[in-house]
């Protein structure tokens, strides 16, 4: 009886982890990025794409929306904020440091919150 006990919570035990192991691999994931320009969109949709794992970025002037679509085996939302927020854009969670803030051109310099 207890070997069969045993064996039950075991067998439990090992699809619950596995189950919890699979990651989507085409996640679609929306975030707040801000900008002002055309040449901001090039750079932060340069900076999204230069995540391993991400498949489509296309971030709206008019919203400030980046939409991707990645591979979360490969990456993470917070990992894609990081590398926006490295090339001086700020993001709802991940804001960029002062000085990447200031290495962007003029007209892309958006009102810090």
């Amino acid at each position: 009886m207890k070997n069969i006990l045993l064996i039950a919570v075991v067998t439990f035990l090992g699809f619950s982890a596995q189950a919890q192991a699979k990651k989507n691999k085409n996640l679609k994931y929306t975030t707040e990025v801000n900008g002002n320009c055309e040449q901001c969109k090039k750079r932060i949709e340069k900076a999204a794409f230069g995540v391993s794992g991400v498949k489509t970025a296309t971030w709206d002037v008019g919203t400030h929306e980046l939409t991707v679509i990645m591979n979360e085996e490969k990456c993470s939302p917070e990992d894609l904020k990081k590398a926006i927020a490295k090339v001086g854009h700020d993001t709802d969670a991940v804001k960029a440091t002062e000085t990447d803030y200031q290495n962007l051109h003029s007209c892309c310099k958006y009102e810090r919150k």
